[in-house]
């Protein structure tokens, strides 16, 4: 990490399909930077917000709310949108987890109902934080989240210093068509470790499986670091970041250590190649102190270096939680295997403007370019999905004047050549927000179903009747 190095990468631009049919012309529009200045930066041209889609709605008058997205790719073409459906907006007033499932027809995601997976309770408790992962292998989904002691705060744990949540898990082996029953992991994982802990909690948002077939769920912990006379001090809880990890395909779980020195909270992890060094698994945490922290670790999350900060990508006031993935680097990219794509609010006072950041040059923080904004206005937590041949998803919380007003999803794609047309010239990479109405770009609904069988083709093509 270089925490001192300053941002000397030329500015990526960004090319924008208008959503209306019939086609218009490419677009082609300078970034917003949001650097320094607790004001909202007019954009340099015509307002263009990308096509996106609504698939949680908060109820009028501020009644049943929904928030903490977690999206999941299942390949070849299904998405998975999670979510927590609350009575309020409030964390104590969960309820359970919801889910939309997305199949991808070229540029189009069909999306079906909100489903409710008011089954995946524990008596007396609210489900939270849905951390989805896959397992490639027996094709199997595996849907962590915490079960919380109705009404009881995560302010009220820290302070009694007992945590209230257990650590849960059900799979689903048809792409979130059915689930099994939640498995409470908390005693096989945590063990012993337990009552140093006030509380805990996964993601939120997705975990991932590792080149070695290890699967990872980000998760932080809030540790008790003092006690006087057995009364904790809760000056002296504070929150790390660490993984819990299996390395046979689900059946047992296990967690790492918690990452030492500063503070480290809501986390995600992304594996990257790094030359020499070999493979590493990146860690991006959620801290107090204004900028991200990121950390390294050379044992696929066993162990994590010191975390430091990432001045390059900036918090607001009150933090928020962002999202992180890797991807193979485009031919011709010099010294690095893997980009890693960013999403979280760029306004450095208040949570808004949804920013994508790329980093050509992990885990170097130089290597961050300017972020392209996905979603002018309030936005909150966030989750990216990495798909095949450079394309992604993204489940963000957005909303008019509250980022509790909505769960969005936007379809997007990354090159590194913004056109010959472009008016403004750099080497930076491309964001291009894919319009559902393009269908003849791209995969063709009979290339999404090409790595199907014939069972999961004609499954894929009533899904959603």
């Amino acid at each position: 990490m270089k925490g001192g190095a300053t941002r000397s990468q030329p500015h990526p631009f960004t090319t924008i399909k208008p959503f209306p049919s019939p086609p218009a012309p490419l677009l082609h529009v300078c970034p917003q930077r949001l650097w320094g200045s607790g004001e909202h930066p007019q954009p340099s041209g015509p307002l263009l917000s990308p096509p996106k889609e609504t698939l949680f709605r908060q109820e009028a008058g501020g009644g049943v709310t929904y928030r903490i997205p977690a999206l999941l790719h299942v390949p070849p073409a299904t998405f998975l949108a999670f979510a927590e459906k609350r009575s309020s907006a409030r964390d104590e007033d969960a309820e359970y987890l919801v889910l939309r499932r997305g199949l991808r027809r070229g540029q189009e995601v069909e999306w079906g109902p909100v489903e409710e997976l008011s089954g995946l309770v524990l008596p007396g408790r609210r489900t939270m934080n849905p951390c989805p992962v896959f397992e490639a292998s027996s094709g199997v989904v595996f849907l962590f989240c915490i079960c919380v002691e109705r009404r009881v705060t995560e302010r009220h744990q820290i302070l009694a210093g007992r945590s209230a949540a257990r650590l849960c898990c059900s799979t689903s082996r048809d792409r979130g068509r059915s689930w099994s029953a939640l498995r409470d992991l908390t005693d096989e994982a945590i063990g012993a470790d337990l009552p140093h802990w006030a509380t805990f909690a996964v993601g939120p948002g997705h975990g991932v499986q590792l080149a070695s077939g290890r699967l990872a769920v980000p998760a932080y912990a809030y540790y008790v670091h003092w006690r006087l006379c057995g009364v904790p001090l809760p000056c002296w809880t504070r929150p790390h970041s660490f993984i819990f990890y299996s390395d046979d395909s689900g059946r047992s779980w296990s967690k790492g250590s918690l990452l030492r020195g500063m503070e480290t909270g809501e986390c995600q992890v992304a594996e990257i190649g790094c030359g020499d060094q070999g493979t590493v698994l990146y860690c991006s945490a959620r801290t107090s102190c204004r900028c991200r922290a990121v950390a390294l670790s050379t044992d696929r999350g066993l162990r994590f270096g010191l975390p430091a900060r990432c001045p390059a990508l900036c918090e607001p006031l009150q933090g928020c939680q962002g999202s992180v993935v890797s991807f193979e680097a485009p031919d011709g990219a010099e010294n690095t295997q893997h980009w890693l794509l960013y999403s979280h609010p760029t306004d450095r006072w208040h949570r808004r403007d949804l920013g994508i950041y790329v980093n050509t040059a992990p885990p170097d923080e130089a290597g961050w370019r300017h972020p392209w904004v996905l979603q002018e206005g309030p936005c909150g937590y966030s989750d990216l999905a990495a798909c095949p041949k450079g394309v992604f998803g993204c489940l963000f919380e957005c909303g008019a004047t509250s980022a509790c007003e909505e769960i969005a999803f936007c379809l997007f794609a990354l090159s590194t050549d913004g056109g010959a047309d472009a008016p403004c010239h750099g080497d930076g990479p491309v964001l291009e927000v894919l319009s559902p109405r393009d269908g003849n770009d791209g995969e063709t609904s009979k290339e999404v179903f090409m790595g199907m069988t014939p069972q999961e083709e004609k499954r894929g093509l009533v899904d959603f009747n």
